[in-house]
């Protein structure tokens, strides 16, 4: 396949040829040839990106397949052109043996793009039999209870965290402090009270203890998503890395009157001052990776109580188009956005065929027309939850999307995918073709 006068990242404008699963050649516009029976593109006028790197999603198999399954959560993220996803540990049975992780990596099998697939750590992990396995990170290693009750205790953090570091393997930390979370805000029943019960201060002080506990055991953290600047500072100040979520970035808490129950997720949305001072942080390049937390119940189940419904909101789809509708708007770089879902991503967690659209590396690619967005619908996206957070939000979505020089979503003459179809099949998308990225 040959991309003719496309715009990459930094703006220059070339031929890419894609052979064999990767990028062939990157030449200048006009100097590469079509062969014999090879598929031209015409990319004049628009871009094209390195695929994004999710590094967290939740993709809810084993255990779970009625909220979202490996077909239809690699779908999503193909037609949001992700083209890598890794998975958390918190299914059921959670990853936290050889035999969970094998099982995992076989319904995994069914996914349409590249995947890496985290260990979990509980109180009767196995870590030998764990760390036996390719895993993609550590984690998310919970420090309070979230989805599925896997927070555990200092001690045995600490003790995760050395083992980790014997193996070289990256500890991925969901930083929060169950101590200092408001209990009188259990006494209220409004939508903001998830908010107010999980404080900031929990956050940025679990961060702090958990780059003390990896710096003693030497061991690489990265702390997912970080929802407030004080969590940001602290793993920059410490020389770790981060990342954040589109719902952190572009809601607060002053949206939570209307999201009701649909805006709960840990840690949860902060206040409005805060959501500015996080996105600058993103802007600015404090912030190492955007990352989207995908994590989709049915609306039967988020139609509850704030104390009774679960948390978690669906991402894997629109992270990239909100983000893209940043650069046409004006607010923010594209090569930026590269960097937080692609290339840094690929070099935090040593994955040297993503991320960058150079030759040598894998064909994951977006085609992208900047100067189309659309409205963001629950309705079009293929999640099998069906709904969004981001429900009237401007997003500007992939036309094409190749995971190593396969098509996996094809959204170009008309087929534009907003079937809500949750990915099962369909003339937009192509076959399961991801593989472990550490095997």
């Amino acid at each position: 396949m040959l991309f003719q006068q496309a715009t990459l990242a930094d703006g220059r404008v070339g031929d890419v040829r894609v052979a064999d699963g990767e990028i062939d050649a990157v030449a200048d516009a006009g100097t590469l040839d079509p062969g014999a029976d090879e598929s031209v593109v015409d990319a004049d006028g628009k871009h094209l990106l390195p695929g994004a790197v999710d590094v967290h999603v939740h993709f809810r198999e084993p255990g779970f397949p009625h909220k979202e399954d490996w077909t239809t959560g690699s779908g999503s993220a193909a037609a949001g052109g992700v083209t890598t996803v890794v998975d958390q540990p918190n299914t059921d049975p959670p990853t936290t043996t050889g035999a969970a992780f094998d099982g995992k990596a076989d319904l995994a099998s069914k996914s349409l793009v590249d995947y890496g697939l985290n260990g979990g750590v509980t109180p009767d992990w196995d870590p030998e039999s764990l760390f036996d396995r390719p895993l993609f990170a550590l984690g998310e290693v919970f420090l309070a209870d979230s989805t599925g009750d896997m927070g555990i205790e200092a001690d045995l953090f600490a003790d995760a965290a050395a083992r980790a570091a014997e193996h070289d393997v990256t500890v991925t930390v969901h930083a929060e402090d169950a101590d200092l979370f408001d209990r009188t805000a259990r006494e209220r029943d409004d939508a903001d009270a998830w908010s107010a019960f999980r404080t900031p201060e929990a956050e940025a002080a679990a961060v702090e203890r958990a780059l003390e506990v990896g710096g003693e055991s030497g061991a690489d953290v990265h702390v997912a998503h970080t929802s407030t600047p004080e969590g940001v500072d602290a793993a920059s100040d410490a020389g770790a890395t981060c990342e954040v979520t589109p719902h952190h970035l572009f809601l607060s808490r002053e949206d939570l009157p209307e999201l009701g129950t649909f805006g709960r997720m840990n840690p949860p949305l902060r206040d409005e001052a805060r959501r500015e001072a996080l996105l600058e942080r993103v802007r600015d390049g404090t912030v190492d990776v955007v990352a989207t937390d995908h994590a989709p119940h049915t609306r039967g189940e988020k139609d509850a109580g704030i104390w009774e419904a679960p948390s978690g909101v669906p991402g894997v789809e629109t992270m990239l188009p909100l983000l893209l509708n940043e650069v046409r708007e004006g607010r923010m770089g594209l090569e930026r956005v590269r960097d937080l879902v692609a290339a840094n991503p690929a070099d935090v967690f040593d994955l040297p065929r993503k991320g960058r659209v150079e030759a040598g590396r894998d064909a994951d690619l977006l085609l992208v027309d900047l100067d189309e967005a659309r409205e963001i619908r629950g309705a079009d996206l293929h999640s099998k939850c069906g709904w969004t957070p981001f429900e009237g939000f401007e997003g500007v979505f992939p036309e094409l999307t190749l995971v190593r020089g396969s098509v996996v979503y094809d959204g170009r003459d008309g087929r534009d995918g907003r079937s809500g179809s949750g990915g099962e099949g369909g003339e937009q998308f192509g076959d399961a073709v991801g593989q472990n990225v550490r095997t």
